[in-house]
């Protein structure tokens, strides 16, 4: 299930937990001593601990509050429902186990939902547990809003973090660094070691994992689609333009300098779009340029200038450069709510841009109802955990059970290396917290001023501590919490801290039993089963690819006719999606030493990456000359070592894959045309490109 924070974990700095605190109190005294309404101070007091420590709100103080108040309806259902359904054991943990797996699967599919999702579930499980006391669901709302409120105004007045950057603005600084880089291109032909690795830099920060979560354009819809799509053509046009700076000098090319002129405008205008939603022609210019660029470059009778490979390799890489800029121009307009796509791009690229919402959730659900995704792995893991707790804490009729569910939500993690640690961390925490609040009730025995007075400063501590000490921290101080807290409510003995360590290694059982149960390996394994299954899906489209562009000879990128279908592409975009979800939650596990020493998955989602573009735009629209005999066979031998790699590469991920792309017979180019050789050195580039990054995927070396 996914690494939640544990209470407290989820703070950035002192201030939240100062809110969280005064937010808590706000609702917790006046219901405890004013309207002596215990049910309203519980669900007071829970409610900002849910949706501002146990859920991590991302963004400012605005956002946060937005969360919240988006949240409560939801929270208030849950709490009905739990109600309804705690007249039965059985009734709540089937409950639960349908609540769970309905918030943890369709926080794929709404990364908003996934921040406030572990706090709806603490919404669930308070209201699930006995006394079953229908009568009292006023109160628990009551107790609820009051709460949520009071969270509400304090991320809006007490000490707001600061606006972070959204995605959006930070693929636009990302553009305009490009825009800069193509401009400098213009006028020096190459650029300095330092340039190009700022630009290569900056697209590893655009990067999912390098966001916080909340903040990663990953929704069904298509805004949010389109925004990844524009983020991930940002980091590749990035690293075009550095690898396009590295090249050595070329005879100068006006048609070339056109073209880069358009790539700067066009990534200029994108920036734009992105941060304030104007727009230019959209990616009609830059493509109408791109066209231009084509029919100079290969309608022309050669000259003695226009054949040396240099020169033909630096049009190539320019070319991809602009294909990323045309990519990255309609995923802009299509993120800031435009609704076309220029009618001579890929179909199978844009194909979200007219599909309506429905469909595309659809579609992102059935794609991860497979065991191969990790979010279908934690959503049943999760579901299946919370479910378990909640039959055994209601079979064993264990007081306080809700804290059994709260310690398998807090300590749980994706793997059952990870959720030992955090388990063996948190009961030792939680029994030297339990001792301290023991020692703590008998000395203040019924003096609900003393446990009044140390509430807010203990939640301030736990709440700021906490995530600098890890589960031991966390669930010590977070016992004190709630020992002080209950002990307001009712009256208490030490029995409290003893109730409250059972349910705590109660729930880390649970936890750790899931865990080595369900997918003990996490995303580990995923990570190697769904790279390899990439690595073999991609391999018919490297051949299909280069099959059609040989069928079709010269002419590549937008045109007028309609652009050969490759069939092999809906399974590898596939695929795709799901190892860059387990690829996302690989990076937040620990790491092992073996790591070091395996398969760079990076490398391996860049090349199927690769593979997909280039059966996007590598194949020509329109028919030309064809190719001579030699050049399609050369052509077809080439992608067929490519693919044979990508096999090999699929079923020894961990031993190194060198690739033999056989040199282009010397007769080749000279019975070539201009427009032909040119379509041969684009395929060329990119096949020793996949040569490379199947090398660097699998540990060895690559020279071309």
């Amino acid at each position: 299930m996914p690494k939640l924070p544990s209470p407290a974990a989820s703070f950035g700095g002192s201030g939240r937990a100062v809110r969280v605190s005064l937010a808590s109190a706000a609702g917790f005294y006046p219901a405890a001593y004013v309207m002596d309404r215990p049910v309203v101070a519980l669900y007071a007091l829970f409610t900002p601990i849910a949706f501002g420590v146990l859920s991590p709100l991302p963004g400012s103080g605005r956002r946060c509050a937005g969360s919240v108040l988006r949240a409560a309806p939801a929270a208030a259902a849950l709490v009905a429902l739990g109600t309804a359904l705690a007249v039965a054991t059985w009734a709540a943990a089937v409950g639960m186990l349908l609540v769970t797996l309905a918030l943890t699967f369709g926080a794929a599919c709404a990364p908003r939902l996934a921040a406030v999702v572990p706090g709806l579930q603490l919404c669930y499980i308070l209201a699930c547990f006995p006394p079953y006391a229908p009568a009292t669901l006023p109160e628990r709302l009551g107790g609820l809003a009051l709460g949520a409120t009071a969270l509400l105004l304090g991320e809006l007045l007490l000490f707001p973090p600061p606006a972070r950057p959204a995605y959006a603005a930070r693929v636009a600084d990302a553009l305009d660094l490009a825009a800069h880089a193509a401009r400098l291109l213009l006028r020096t032909d190459t650029m300095d070691a330092g340039t190009a690795r700022r630009l290569r830099t900056t697209g590893r920060e655009l990067r999912f994992s390098r966001q916080p979560h909340g903040e990663r354009p990953t929704g069904a819809g298509r805004s949010d689609r389109a925004l990844a799509h524009a983020g991930s053509a940002t980091r590749r046009l990035l690293d075009q333009l550095a690898a396009l700076g590295e090249l050595a000098p070329a005879p100068a090319d006006t048609a070339s300098q056109s073209l880069l002129r358009g790539i700067a405008a066009a990534c200029s205008d994108a920036a734009g779009v992105l941060r304030d939603g104007r727009s230019g022609r959209g990616a009609e210019l830059i493509e109408e340029m791109t066209a231009r660029f084509l029919e100079e470059r290969d309608g022309r009778p050669p000259g003695r200038d226009d054949r040396p490979y240099p020169l033909l390799r630096r049009r190539s890489t320019l070319l991809t450069v602009a294909v990323s800029a045309v990519t990255v121009r309609t995923a802009a307009d299509l993120a800031a709510g435009g609704d076309h796509a220029v009618p001579g791009l890929p179909h199978e690229q844009f194909w979200y841009a007219r599909v309506p919402a429905a469909r595309l959730w659809l579609t992102r659900i059935h794609g991860n109802l497979t065991a191969r995704s990790v979010l279908f792995q934690n959503a049943v893991r999760t579901a299946l955990g919370l479910a378990l707790a909640r039959l055994v804490a209601g079979s064993l009729d264990l007081a306080h059970g809700f804290w059994v569910l709260l310690s398998v939500l807090t300590l749980a993690r994706t793997t059952a290396v990870g959720t030992w640690a955090a388990v063996r961390s948190a009961a030792a925490g939680t029994l030297f917290g339990a001792a301290l609040a023991g020692a703590l009730i008998i000395g203040a025995g019924d003096a609900t001023a003393v446990y009044a007075a140390l509430l807010v400063p203990m939640m301030v501590i736990a709440f700021s501590v906490g995530p600098a000490g890890g589960p031991a921290w966390a669930q010590g101080l977070f016992t004190l919490v709630v020992s002080t807290a209950f002990a307001q409510i009712a009256p208490v003995t030490w029995r409290l801290e003893e109730a409250r360590l059972v349910d705590v290694l109660t729930g880390s059982a649970i936890g750790l039993v899931c865990g080595l149960l369900a997918w003990p390996a996490g995303a580990r394994s995923e990570m190697r089963r769904s790279g390899a299954a990439l690595l073999r899906a991609t391999a018919p489209v490297v051949r299909d690819t280069a099959e059609a562009v040989a069928d079709r000879g010269a002419g590549v990128l937008p045109g007028t006719a309609e652009r050969p279908t490759i069939g092999s592409l809906a399974p590898a975009l596939h695929r795709l999606r799901i190892a860059e979800a387990a690829y996302a939650q690989f990076r937040t596990e620990p790491a092992r030493r073996a790591d070091d020493d395996g398969p760079d998955w990076l490398a391996a989602l860049n090349y199927g990456s690769r593979v997909l573009t280039a059966a996007y735009w590598l194949p020509p629209t329109q028919g030309a000359p064809g190719l001579p005999p030699g050049a399609r066979q050369w052509a077809q031998t080439a992608a067929r070592q490519v693919a044979t790699a990508s096999l090999e590469a699929a079923d020894l991920p961990a031993r190194g894959v060198r690739v033999r792309i056989a040199p282009l017979p010397s007769a080749v180019p000279s019975a070539t045309s201009t427009a032909a050789l040119s379509l041969l050195v684009d395929l060329e580039v990119w096949l020793h490109a996949l040569a490379a990054d199947l090398a660097t995927a699998t540990g060895a070396d690559y020279q071309a």
